[in-house]
């Protein structure tokens, strides 16, 4: 194929839509490929996401406070609330018919998972990134979540 088939090829492939050529004989095989390549993101599951610092009732209408740390938000000086670091749906056992990771009442430690979060048809494990006590599990299993939505409300022990 000579340059000038080459450039004419460019030229259709810019003026329309087409986001990939191929073109394959005995002799010669053409791919042109226009726009970003895919990417690919798998994410961590000890993403810090930034905590929401409530400090009281009137403090939910004003915009909350952003910092880096730990996904939890302090409701007052005993309980703090666990967020969800990604959008997803979140699931409060392994499997349909397994047991839930924790209930409430149940004390966990640094790294013990306390939910799945799917999102993507990835399932992101969401750890206790301190040791708690398990006051309240605030979604049901099997429920769509928000970045930043609370999960479960702690006491730190």
């Amino acid at each position: 194929m000579e340059i000038k088939d080459l450039k004419l090829l460019i030229k259709m492939m810019t003026d329309t839509d087409i986001s990939e050529f191929r073109m394959e004989t005995k002799d010669e095989k053409i791919v042109i490929k226009r726009g970003p390549e895919k990417e690919y993101v798998q994410m961590a599951t000890s993403y810090a996401a930034p905590q929401n610092i409530i400090t009281a009732p009137a403090a939910a209408a004003s915009a909350p406070a952003m910092a880096a740390g730990p996904a939890v938000a302090t409701v007052d000086e005993r309980y703090e609330t666990i967020l969800s670091p990604i959008v997803g749906t979140m699931y409060q056992k392994p499997a349909p018919d397994a047991a839930k990771f924790v209930k409430a009442g149940d004390v966990v430690e640094v790294g013990q998972t306390l939910c799945l979060v799917e999102a993507m048809k990835l399932f992101n494990e969401i750890e206790a990134e301190f040791k708690c006590r398990i006051i309240e599990i605030l979604k049901d299993d099997a429920t769509p979540v928000e970045y930043g939505e609370a999960l479960f409300l702690v006491e730190r022990l």
